[in-house]
């Protein structure tokens, strides 16, 4: 078999997965689509144990209507339970969800989340059809081919991406200017030991954790990863705390660091449309 008949071969076995994972999602048969999502509300805390593990997340309670008996279901974090909670209080809403008929099994996320429609898996097949396509291209036509058929369309989802990303900018510029400031205290400082299996070299990740109050009341506990000093030995240290007066979990220490890193995504979005545009370019030049 050449390079021809693999590639053929490529994208029809490919676009046949992409299909199929279309015409389930169509059929509301896919993962995503058989998954119950519920909205949880977090009724207790469960401050964390000073040099303890990351590992989990904030040790949270949950409580939930459960849909099928209208009767509210209490549960844990312990254990594998999807997303780590970073930030908890008490009245925090969070996603739980469960496959279908299986509500043991239920996982966490940080916001509810939306009802899905199992579109990554096929979305992704068709990704891979496009790189045979190319590829066959370059194979048939010569390797400017391959340029082409890279760096354009590319450059196009780029250029489509770049108003988004100014957005995004924009609205977390505002939200930094927006956020009440109030005093918080490093309650514990986790610290977490893990060994490479290929070399032994050890790794040691530190983890403060804060503890603050909202000018509304609510009292906070939250992972810190960033902008603290000497963190391994911040345990009892007053900070500054600021968050978003409607969320607590977006929260900062150095405000003005973080308005400072705010320009980065747009300058790498337009460097990424430069170097693609310039690469498509460059295998039309070539032809």
């Amino acid at each position: 078999m050449g390079w021809d008949e693999f590639l053929v071969l490529w994208c029809a076995v490919w676009g046949a997965v992409a299909l199929v994972g279309y015409g389930m999602s169509l059929a509301g048969v896919t993962k995503a689509q058989r998954t119950v999502r519920l909205t949880g509300r977090i009724k207790r805390v469960r401050e964390p144990r000073h040099g303890g593990s990351r590992t989990g997340g904030i040790s949270v309670v949950v409580s939930y209507r459960d849909p099928a008996s209208g009767q509210e279901v209490t549960v844990t974090n312990d254990g594998e339970r999807g997303e780590i909670i970073t930030a908890a209080w008490e009245g925090r809403e969070i996603g739980v969800s469960h496959p279908r008929g299986r509500p043991h099994a239920y996982r966490f996320s940080n916001t509810p989340d939306e009802p899905g429609r199992g579109l990554f898996w096929p979305g992704f097949a068709l990704f891979l059809v496009y790189v045979g396509l190319v590829v066959l291209a370059a194979v048939d036509r010569g390797w400017p081919w391959a340029l082409i058929g890279f760096g354009g369309p590319w450059a196009i989802v780029a250029a489509a991406h770049l108003p988004r990303t100014v957005r995004a900018k924009n609205d977390r510029l505002a939200r930094l200017a927006a956020m009440d400031t109030v005093q918080g205290q490093v309650v514990a400082v986790l610290k977490d030991v893990s060994v490479d299996q290929d070399d032994g070299h050890t790794r040691t990740t530190i983890t403060p954790v804060v503890s603050f109050t909202t000018r509304e009341g609510t009292a906070v506990t939250a992972h810190c990863t960033s902008h603290l000093a000497d963190p391994a030995d911040a345990y009892g240290r007053h900070v500054t705390v600021h968050h978003t007066p409607a969320d607590p979990a977006d929260l900062t220490l150095d405000r003005a660091a973080e308005h400072r890193s705010e320009g980065h995504d747009v300058t790498v979005n337009v460097l990424v449309i430069v170097v693609l545009a310039a690469t498509a370019v460059a295998g039309v030049a070539f032809l």
